[in-house]
């Protein structure tokens, strides 16, 4: 078992060996700079997400300071939020009061039905005793 397999000449060889490794080494630089560009991504979102925070917590002390320190209203506008806070209210006791009124009356119904469904049962088994009853007989 004679091969002849050609020789390859050292040149050729490490020609090859050089394009093999400079192959990789620009795959290497390719892949770095692209996870350098990703992590400096990250970095922006993780910046932009700070600043919207600061920005909330900002906005949210603004609100408290305004609510502490509330804007004082001429008479007739806070004659006018009284009476609006109050219209609220009453509204929201009617819907109270109507709520529980449904309530009841669905409960009733239900007990209703319920009683009726029982009524029809009791009679159908009364049918069937006197039937059997006569069959007895």
């Amino acid at each position: 078992m004679d091969m002849n397999i050609p020789a390859i000449p050292d040149q050729m060889f490490l020609l090859i060996i050089l394009l093999i490794v400079s192959l990789v080494l620009i795959i290497i630089v390719y892949q770095w700079r692209k996870v350098a560009q990703a992590r400096t991504s990250v970095d922006m979102l993780e910046k932009e997400i700070q600043l919207k925070k600061m920005s909330m917590v900002e906005k949210d002390i603004e609100s408290k300071r305004l609510m502490d320190n509330p804007i004082p209203l001429p008479q007739d506008q806070q004659d006018s939020l009284k009476a609006i806070r109050q219209s609220t209210n009453d509204v929201r006791s009617e819907i109270g009061f109507l709520h529980s009124q449904i309530n009841e009356r669905l409960a009733r119904l239900e007990a209703q039905t319920e009683q009726k469904k029982l009524e029809k049962m009791l009679k159908e088994i009364e049918a069937k005793e006197r039937k059997l009853n006569k069959t007895k007989k």
